[in-house]
């Protein structure tokens, strides 16, 4: 029995597969379906029961009371003031619902979930030690031996209820093609059998969060503290449901949605490349002297080279250079408005067309 490690060029943390040798070429080859990525930083929790929905709906931003077998969506555990705690990806066979969430938020929801099932027929299992999660395109998981429907991401069409921000067509994302199986542990030991004979290519962590950010696409192990709102990260389209029944945090989301604007908002940042300096999660972002926000997540991605996403105050000026303080130094940015200063559902804005690069920092 092979592990990670025994992958010809792997390198492996904590986290699990970084890169195979190569993380740029990696991400061209995830994103045509010539590879598959073992993630090793996402966990699984399954929701058993005839209450299940219903609970899960009651519980969360999401309508999840219908949902149909086989049809992915997302939800959001709010606090009381709106914030948001845990996220999870989901998936329904019929008889489990399925949820697939970052490994340092699964401990955690689990632990939650079980709190609040009282007297209802609901059966929740953390999944980790013997679940694993495979990620790629649609075609690509569809080869593998999975125990439920594979969860295919929605982002970045609006889902039902939902409500899009972002006011760029198209948006980075619309292009982008991403699944994530769930096996048990016998086709994860073939998947990596099968790498180290050559027979099938992986992808690390690295290319995979270099597509997700390259999508503008929020995770909440990374880009969540414990201030966000889910309106901050353009997550309304496609995890809450703006029209269903209550859940803790609703009021919130609705007063800032019909009544005010988020006091934060995320911006798409391009790196300056040039001395191979990257930011950190947590540096600041600082349009001249002035803090304007924080890093939530970097990469580098193949076609638009190194960048991030940021949560900057909805005063933030546009269209003015940026500078990013890391532990090496300044290091120049400009930004792409992902979520508007005026965004809410009594603003009528226009969709604009993309460009097709963003513009480099100077």
């Amino acid at each position: 029995m092979s592990a990670l490690t025994d992958v010809p060029g792997a390198v492996v943390d904590e986290r699990g597969l970084r890169h195979v040798g190569s993380p740029v070429a990696e991400q061209r080859r995830l994103a045509s379906g010539g590879a598959l990525a073992p993630l090793g930083d996402r966990r699984v929790i399954s929701v058993g029961g005839e209450d299940r929905r219903s609970w899960l709906d009651s519980l969360s931003s999401q309508a999840l009371t219908h949902l149909a077998p086989g049809v992915s969506t997302e939800l959001l555990i709010l606090d009381p003031q709106g914030r948001v705690e845990h996220a999870a990806a989901v998936v329904d066979d019929g008889e489990t619902t399925w949820l697939l969430v970052d490994a340092s938020d699964a401990e955690a929801l689990a632990t939650w979930l079980n709190r609040m099932r009282f007297r209802l027929r609901v059966e929740v299992r953390d999944r980790s030690d013997d679940l694993f999660v495979v990620g790629g395109t649609r075609a690509a998981v569809a080869a593998l031996t999975t125990v439920a429907p594979a969860w295919v991401d929605p982002w970045p069409e609006v889902s039902p209820g939902g409500w899009a921000y972002a006011r760029v067509e198209p948006h980075p994302g619309a292009e982008r093609d991403w699944a994530e199986a769930i096996v048990d542990a016998a086709e994860h030991v073939r998947l990596i059998d099968a790498a180290v004979r050559g027979e099938v290519a992986l992808a690390g962590l690295d290319a995979v969060e270099a597509l997700r950010v390259a999508a503008w696409r929020p995770r909440v192990g990374v880009d969540a503290d414990e201030r966000l709102l889910p309106h901050e990260m353009d997550w309304l389209r496609t995890a809450v449901h703006l029209s269903k029944g209550c859940y803790r945090g609703q009021e919130t989301v609705a007063k800032v949605h019909n009544l005010g604007h988020p006091p934060r908002r995320v911006v798409a940042l391009q790196l300056d490349g040039s001395d191979n300096i990257l930011p950190a999660r947590g540096d600041e972002v600082r349009a001249g002297d002035t803090v304007i926000g924080t890093i939530t997540s970097v990469a580098v991605h193949h076609e638009e080279g190194p960048i991030a996403l940021a949560l900057v105050k909805r005063t933030a000026p546009e269209d003015v250079p940026l500078v990013v303080m890391t532990a090496d130094g300044p290091l120049a940015a400009s930004a792409e408005t992902v979520v508007p200063a005026d965004a809410g559902a009594t603003a009528a804005v226009p969709r604009l067309p993309r460009l097709g690069r963003r513009r480099a920092a100077e």
